[in-house]
């Protein structure tokens, strides 16, 4: 486990990041920011790490948002920065050749729900609860909302939720389809590791490039997408691990994956 200030970090085939700012419900000031790129940075050099599990500390927020007493003094070319800062650690994690679950409880507002929204996969528990509140602030969103909320829901839905400012419970959020389950508040964690775990069991460099084809592939044009995806399809059988997978298969036994 590597401890920073704000953020800790575990690095083994389930990798675990947990934001470790409780009494100010995990909110994100530039400190967090940094110092979760640089737990993203001991992921990345890594050959061990298959699959991340992001999540808050406490039971009250996952991510409250990002502070606001550090933003509220801010001008305009501070704020942009901040924005362009929690922007590139949010892409960093959407690019993240490992999958990455969102582990939400409680608050995921603002910045939490936009850190939830750059992840591959999101479980929220009963008491999770959702929304991006800034426009009640008199700013839009900035790490990411106005375009991954509304790529992921629609823009019908992506609008309402931010120019009304409402927040949404868990139940909601899944009817919309801004998160993969709903889970009670005590079982969150084991639901999130048993997903973790069933991911870290297949061909880690089949899961990676099946991660990334489908990053790529939304922004090609489908004849475009398909034709990358038959290339990737085909590098795959240079590998070891298709070698040992379908030997595996056909010999009705359990594959053993290692990444070649």
């Amino acid at each position: 486990m590597t401890e920073f200030t704000q953020i800790s970090v575990s690095i083994e085939a389930v990798a675990e990041v947990t934001i470790n700012r409780p009494k100010q419900l995990n909110a994100l000031n530039s400190q967090t920011l940094t110092e979760l790129d640089q737990a993203l940075d001991l992921i990345e050099n890594s050959n061990e790490v298959r699959v991340v599990i992001i999540r808050g500390s406490g039971e009250k927020a996952f991510v409250a948002g990002a502070d606001i007493k550090e933003m509220k003094d801010k001008g305009a070319i501070e704020a942009t920065e901040f924005s362009r800062l929690g922007n590139a650690v949010f892409q960093r994690i959407a690019t993240l050749r490992q999958p990455v679950i969102a582990a939400v409880n409680g608050f995921a507002l603002g910045g939490g729900c936009e850190l939830a929204l750059a992840c591959d996969i999101r479980y929220a528990s009963e008491n999770a609860v959702f929304g991006q509140p800034e426009v009640g602030l008199g700013i839009p969103p900035g790490f990411g909302g106005t375009q991954r909320l509304a790529r992921l829901v629609g823009p019908g839905y992506a609008k309402e939720l931010i120019l009304t400012a409402r927040n949404i419970k868990s139940d909601e959020a899944l009817r919309i389809g801004l998160v993969n389950k709903v889970v009670a508040l005590e079982d969150l964690d084991k639901e999130v590791k048993s997903v973790a775990d069933r991911i870290a069991k297949q061909a880690p460099i089949a899961v990676e490039s099946s991660k990334a084809l489908i990053n790529q592939g939304l922004d090609l044009p489908l004849e475009h997408a398909l034709e990358l995806e038959a290339l990737s399809f085909g590098s795959h059988f240079a590998t070891e691990d298709q070698k040992n997978g379908m030997e595996a298969f056909v010999n009705k036994e359990k594959p053993t994956f290692n990444r070649k």
